[in-house]
């Protein structure tokens, strides 16, 4: 490995998901980029999942078929076993974006210690739902965040020295604590101005809506204090209410 071509570690979660785990697999192992590591941990599927993944078996790096204690006990799984320059989760139901993808996220800029990009929401039957409605900004820090979770944790490739654990008090928003504490750790931060990944609706915040939207108030209040994460809500809500007159969905 030379310093021009860090290695990736691309880990995906996944539990009873036979439907979508072959599309996400290939999205990773078809890219042009070649210093790849991937890692699957699956929950102790039993609906052919493990068959699936097991038909690859010889291209992954790490797979383990376990039971778990969540999504995020997972993926804490995942990162004890990388052991890459950079990781980027990519959960069952997602894609990496193109098979050049990766390859043009590192050509980006050298060493940064987050790259991150666009991503574009799919549907239970892959047709396109258009660009989430939060727009990757310009210029991304831990404050970015204050006004909704702008980017996916499928569109955010971290330096593996400073991607912590995920906090499993959060059963469904520790990644955007996760994101927050990685980017006040890092020094240099870099907009691929490029789309990244594919997004399938319907996760587990999604299934679980009002207690990850609290779960996420809490987050957003321990770092950016409670009243400014009061005053911050009215322009979520003002936002999300003008983005659903105009396109009569949400595309969170």
């Amino acid at each position: 490995m030379t310093a021009m071509m860090p290695t990736l570690s691309v880990i995906t979660i996944v539990y009873n998901n036979v439907k979508d785990i072959e599309r996400t697999m290939l999205s990773v192992l078809n890219q042009t980029y070649a210093n790849i590591e991937y890692i699957i941990i699956d929950g102790a599927s039993t609906d052919g999942t493990k068959d699936i993944i097991y038909n690859y078996k010889s291209k992954l790096a790490q797979f383990i078929s376990e039971p778990d204690k969540g999504i995020y006990d997972a993926m804490n799984k995942g990162l004890s076993l990388a052991t890459g320059d950079y990781v980027l989760f990519m959960n069952s139901g997602d894609e990496i974006y193109a098979p050049e993808t990766v390859a043009d996220v590192f050509e980006t800029a050298s060493s940064a210690d987050i790259y991150y990009g666009e991503t574009e929401m799919f549907d239970e039957q892959w047709e396109s739902l258009g660009q989430r409605r939060h727009c990757a900004p310009e210029h991304f820090n831990w404050k970015s965040f204050r006004y909704g979770m702008n980017i996916s944790h499928q569109a955010i490739y971290v330096k593996r020295s400073i991607a912590g654990k995920f906090d499993l008090q959060y059963k469904y928003s520790a990644d955007i604590d996760w994101i927050i504490r990685a980017a006040k750790s890092a020094s240099s931060i870099v907009n691929t101005h490029i789309y990244v990944a594919k997004y399938l609706v319907g996760g587990i915040s999604k299934k679980k809506h009002m207690a990850s939207l609290k779960e996420r108030f809490r987050i957003f209040t321990k770092y950016y204090g409670l009243v400014p994460n009061l005053i911050n809500h009215i322009f979520i809500a003002a936002n999300l209410a003008q983005y659903y007159m105009r396109h009569r969905k949400t595309n969170d």
